[in-house]
């Protein structure tokens, strides 16, 4: 029986350095050949964050801060290590920051954030339902609390938030994918149909918008990686297309039962070091359910 290490081990694509933007590689397999991969240089800590954690620390120590200012203390150098990385660092703020004042709506959405990386579904829902309990226009609970619903296999509910996330901003290809996400663990062949019909609302000059066309089968994925560096303007933005690019051919690969292939971006996306962005977040959560599963196969 292969120990679950070898398993998920991930062979690393030989990087040939081709521009400042990043690297490419092609990598050769059976079902996609003569495919470039693009790479970007995986994103360094911003040291302006690193100083304005270093501020605030220093803020924390003055006595005379009443407790809301220590709570908006605490939040914003929690959203720094949260933006760097620091994961434990960041819930420990956050923490601090609701007890210190308990109606801080943003804190609770960062909180269900870490519950839903950390699998702690329950804990979760309750979060995001505080947040819009506390302020009911904050959209971003629903994408949030629709991302819990669906890791935690609740896809229906998920598809409701989802739904109502995609009205306020009908043109974002990104609310779009999400929900198709959920409505395909519902129903895959209605979930295609209402990924068209909501297509047409998007703008075709953003870039985003290939994803869908991707997931349409309107785009190759050979055209789709060719031009993901399109239009690009500093290393940061590349590597943050890049981190979403990989999530989502990781997910597509998913759905067809290619779970290797979807392993290897799911890599890549976390490689690109862009701790902010979701996509980056629930990589990593999408791997720890996958070793978790092949886990449960090999003691089975």
């Amino acid at each position: 029986m292969p120990k679950r290490g070898n398993r998920l081990r991930l062979l690393l694509l030989p990087l040939l350095c081709l521009s400042l933007l990043g690297c490419q590689s092609t990598q050769q397999a059976a079902d996609m050949p003569n495919v470039t991969v693009p790479f970007a240089v995986p994103l360094a800590a911003n040291f302006r964050n690193e100083i304005a954690i270093a501020r605030y620390s220093e803020l924390l120590q003055n006595k005379t801060l009443d407790n809301e200012q220590q709570a908006q203390l605490f939040y914003n150098r929690g959203m720094l290590y949260d933006s760097l990385g620091l994961s434990t660092l960041a819930r420990i703020d956050f923490n601090r920051a609701v007890k210190l004042k308990p109606d801080l709506a943003e804190v609770y959405n960062f909180l269900g954030i870490h519950h839903t990386l950390r699998q702690e579904y329950g804990t979760a829902y309750e979060m995001f339902d505080a947040v819009l309990e506390l302020n009911t226009d904050h959209e971003y609970a629903y994408l949030n609390r629709g991302i819990a619903l669906y890791y935690g296999e609740r896809p229906a509910l998920a598809v409701s938030d989802f739904e109502t996330f995609l009205a306020r901003s009908p043109q974002d290809p990104y609310r779009l994918m999400w929900l198709y996400l959920a409505e395909s663990k519902v129903d895959p062949v209605a979930a295609k149909a209402a990924l068209k019909q909501h297509s047409q609302a998007l703008n075709n000059d953003e870039w985003a918008t290939q994803l869908v066309q991707l997931y349409l089968n309107e785009l190759s994925q050979q055209a789709f990686l060719a031009q993901v560096g399109d239009g690009v303007k500093s290393q940061q933005e590349f590597a943050e297309r890049l981190c979403e690019a990989y999530f989502y051919l990781a997910k597509r690969y998913q759905a067809e039962g290619k779970t290797g292939k979807a392993i290897e971006y799911f890599k890549l996306a976390l490689a690109t070091n862009v701790y902010e962005f979701v996509e980056h977040k629930y990589a990593r959560l999408e791997l720890q359910l996958i070793a978790d599963e092949m886990n449960r196969a090999d003691v089975g």
